[in-house]
């Protein structure tokens, strides 16, 4: 069985969220099953030395978009620790251009015009390699175009009739709307895509809409989400659609690579440690006291926010308790950039809390220490169609404080229960999350529930072992009706 997947960004090599990070680790899980091939565009912030990134021979491709010729460039490497052949898309005009995968403040023609152009080279070059998938893999609505394009432009070739698509949904709050005028440019059939069973919604190109109808199977990353969506609170629009779909769709939990987020190995901690030398995990604690400018004190927690700075993760209910989290007992430290107004609501806290400090940007070592460091971990999402990051603070032991929606309602067994690896609360509202942190103290202060809370967290599974057997029995479904 060949698998290609599809995706706008993909770990170690580009990374902006958690999308890099399942598809730079679900492939791992699955190599001893299927021959994979993942392609995704060279972002100009990829280290092409470092990874050993290498042109192929003869790669210059030529396509045109609306009698506008593109040139294209196709290079390659191994992902780490494997044998799978990672495919990288180079565009002087789309790609290499700019040193962030999703640049700030594009065009949002040119945004849809980057991906469709992507998603159609990739097509391309996966036809002059021969890689004839039996599955196709897209991620989101950067890669939505491919399960169009398979069902109507290349449905009578021969190379590509045959392949089946599965399109994973991420996060549905993004679907790639714009004028049907880009369809034109994206070389498409209007009359086979743009109508409402197809990728037409309101007047509109939707992208996602496309995929989930043109899809054979749809993947949600997680049963709560997958259950969610179908409702108008979380549908975001397309409720109505999936309901007409719920045949192909299916929710599978994301799993983290646990060879990366490994507390006894991972460098980026001052003191490693695991399950039986927690004690280890202060000194960690004093590192990052000492990098925000806060007092090392080990009778008040270090609780951590690891997060892109947008209306989905909750910040506004931090908003809605400011002054009540500055005279807690606790610490608190932020990390993470997005919108300006929640960058200045977490400035303006650390300027003026004694026990509130903020980083504003990303840095990868630095949010590992936190983890590693912090006694808790926020995550008061107003909607989380998984979450990894939840599941990274319990692999190092910080007890997860969140709302339970989502991949965190099916991730976190809430305090009191047997097994608890976290906190829960379900309303979003600030005092629901307040409530919850001041539970979180209390039990910080008993250190045998913490410590059986620690270590029920630390043993949780969330390996991509475990999970890649339910993508396989998605493929192999499909592959077997080929």
């Amino acid at each position: 069985m060949k698998i290609l997947f599809a995706s706008a960004e993909v770990a170690p090599f580009s990374k902006a969220g958690g999308l890099a990070d399942v598809v730079g680790s679900l492939p791992k899980a699955l190599e001893k099953d299927a021959e994979i091939a993942i392609f995704t565009p060279l972002h100009g912030c990829i280290d092409v030395d470092k990874w050993g990134i290498k042109e192929l021979d003869n790669s210059v491709m030529w396509i045109s978009f609306q009698e506008r010729p593109q040139r294209f460039r196709l290079f390659m490497c191994k992902l780490p620790g494997t044998n799978i052949n990672v495919f990288f898309v180079h565009n002087d005009w789309y790609f290499s251009c700019f040193k962030e995968v999703y640049p700030k403040w594009l065009d949002p023609r040119y945004e849809h015009e980057r991906y469709i152009a992507f998603s159609l080279a990739t097509l391309e070059y996966a036809k002059q390699l021969n890689f004839k998938a039996d599955i196709i893999h897209s991620n989101d609505w950067h890669t939505a175009m491919i399960p169009l394009y398979i069902k109507a432009n290349y449905k009578f070739d021969d190379f590509w009739c045959r392949a089946k698509n599965v399109f994973e949904i991420h996060n549905l709050a993004y679907q790639g709307v714009w004028f049907d005028d880009v369809i034109d440019f994206a070389n498409m059939r209007r009359d086979i895509v743009y109508n409402e069973w197809g990728c037409e919604h309101w007047g509109r190109v939707n992208w996602m809409k496309g995929a989930i109808n043109y899809s054979d199977k749809i993947i949600v990353v997680s049963p709560k989400y997958a259950e969610e969506i179908l409702t108008p609170e979380y549908g975001e629009g397309m409720d109505y659609t999936l309901r007409g779909q719920t045949h192909k769709l299916v929710g599978i939990l994301n799993g983290i690579d646990y060879d990366v987020y490994n507390p006894k190995t991972d460098k980026n901690l001052v003191k490693n440690y695991d399950k039986k030398s927690l004690k280890n995990k202060e000194a960690n604690k004093k590192k990052v006291c000492e990098f925000f400018g806060l007092k090392y004190n080990p009778d008040r927690p270090l609780i951590a926010f690891i997060s892109r700075l947008v209306p989905q993760k909750g910040l506004d209910l931090v908003r809605q308790v400011e002054n009540e989290l500055k005279y807690m007992e606790a610490d608190f430290v932020f990390l993470g950039s997005g919108d300006k107004d929640y960058e200045n609501l977490l400035i303006w806290l650390s300027n003026n809390s004694p026990n509130i400090r903020a980083y504003i940007g990303y840095k990868a070592d630095l949010a590992n220490l936190m983890y590693g460091g912090s006694d808790f971990f926020l995550m008061p999402s107003a909607f989380e169609p998984c979450g990894l990051s939840q599941m990274i603070a319990m692999r190092y032991g910080s007890l997860p404080i969140v709302r339970a929606t989502g991949g965190l309602d099916n991730t976190v067994v809430g305090y009191p229960l047997d097994n608890s690896t976290g906190f829960k609360f379900w309303d979003y509202d600030g005092w629901a999350m307040k409530a919850a942190i001041e539970c979180a103290m209390h039990v910080y202060k008993d250190k045998y529930t913490l410590n059986a809370m620690r270590n029920s967290a630390m043993s949780a599974d969330f390996s991509w072992e475990k999970s890649s057997k339910e993508y396989l029995k998605v493929y192999r479904e499909l592959a077997g009706s080929l």
